[in-house]
């Protein structure tokens, strides 16, 4: 009597586990149906800045780096810069080749400064 109880409690064991992969065939099948099924469109989150934005940015940003550029070359060109540069043995063809490797905030400071400098020389 204990060998066909056992039996059907294999038997039983057995149908449950088909019906548990079958339930997580289904769900699976389900979920994989959902997704694909929204649109790709409502699950990218909307940009913060538009393309148009980024790029009106970076381009006054090439602009303002340029006019720093062409402000410093402009001092260092100047007689006095260069008398200057000349009486501390500094090559003013160097100064004006590592102007452009300057960042950004380090060339706008110099710029600054360097209009500041001319606008006083002209006082």
């Amino acid at each position: 009597m204990v060998k066909p109880l056992a039996a059907i409690q294999l038997k039983e064991n057995a149908a449950m586990h088909s019906l548990m992969r079958q339930f997580v065939r289904v769900a699976t099948a389900g979920t994989l149906a959902v997704v694909f099924m929204i649109p790709q469109d409502s699950l990218a989150q909307s940009h913060v800045v538009s393309l148009a934005e980024l790029q009106s940015a970076t381009v006054a940003a090439t602009q303002a780096r340029a006019r720093n550029i062409e402000t410093l070359r402009a001092f260092v060109s100047s007689p006095a810069a260069e008398k200057a540069l000349k009486s501390a043995h500094i090559d003013s063809q160097q100064v004006k080749t590592a102007v452009s490797q300057l960042n950004d905030q380090e060339l706008a400071q110099l710029a600054s400064r360097a209009s500041k400098a001319q606008a006083s020389s002209r006082l």
